[in-house]
């Protein structure tokens, strides 16, 4: 039996294309068992470090489309530095284009959908994904669609912004035992919010994974299981008293756990 693997798609627009080809070519190795994750409008370096880690973690390959020198080469980088195949999908063609028009690239992402007005949706809500990421201003709880909260490593940003691509504006909050959660959060109707829990154990090796990365000690209270239990006690506790539903990520891909939230948002009448 083939083992899984994993195509990243890293975008810094929609990133369709890369999707697309990624399908088409693994479709002709029938037999092996894949996933596509796409990860569009990626615009920092700290995105990049995340999903290469992330993708460290299974058996992968890299696809890019994306204009913006700085983050083709963070990419080439992190990806050499865990020894993942990487393919520029974007670079050969603006080549060819650039040799035979004898003219330099304009080097700006999402030209092509520039006049599509579903396309301005998608960035308003992924401006309003970053804005509103963990906690960073609590009022963008009451102006969100949905509210995501959550312990940490429980997939908050990384849905957020991949129902944001759903034109879904998602603010989440970070749940820590010693800092109590915003006011607004119980000014939002039940149906509004998304709890998201995980296994203890799973959560300890995602932490452990991550003290690893940053070069920190395994340890820290982080990634400690008293501590890892306290938290999805305090959670669940808080949980239960916003009157949410909850969905545990544990065994869950990011686009799994979406759709059960898209469909959760459809029921309650919310898209």
């Amino acid at each position: 039996m083939s083992k899984k693997f994993h195509v990243y798609v890293i975008s810094d627009s929609l990133g369709e294309t890369g999707e697309m080809m990624a399908r088409a070519a693994a479709e002709q190795f029938g037999g092996n068992e894949y996933e596509i994750k796409r990860y569009p409008f990626i615009s920092n370096e700290e995105q990049i470090m995340e999903i290469v880690e992330e993708a460290s973690a299974h058996r992968s390959i890299v696809l890019i489309t994306t204009v913006l020198v700085n983050l083709r080469d963070k990419l080439r980088e992190e990806c050499s530095r865990y020894n993942i195949p990487m393919v520029d999908l974007l670079i050969p063609v603006m080549d060819v284009f650039s040799n035979f028009l004898g003219l330099e690239p304009a080097g700006e992402p999402g030209l092509v959908h520039r006049l599509d007005e579903r396309y301005f949706k998608k960035v308003e809500a992924v401006e309003f994904a970053v804005k509103y990421d963990d906690g960073k201003d609590p009022r963008g709880v009451k102006k969100a669609d949905l509210v995501l909260v959550g312990i940490s490593r429980t997939s908050k940003t990384p849905l957020s912004m991949y129902l944001a691509h759903k034109n879904i504006k998602v603010a989440n909050i970070p749940l820590v035992p010693e800092v109590p959660v915003p006011e607004e959060l119980f000014e939002v109707p039940a149906n509004r919010i998304i709890g998201l829990t995980t296994s203890p154990y799973k959560l300890n090796e995602i932490r452990l994974e991550r003290l690893k990365a940053l070069g920190l000690d395994s340890q820290a209270s982080y990634a400690d299981m008293g501590r890892i239990l306290e938290e999805l006690e305090y959670s669940e506790k808080l949980m239960k008293k916003l009157g949410c539903p909850v969905i545990d990520v544990s065994s869950r891909a990011v686009e799994e756990t979406a759709n059960i939230i898209v469909e959760i948002m459809k029921k309650n009448m919310l898209i």
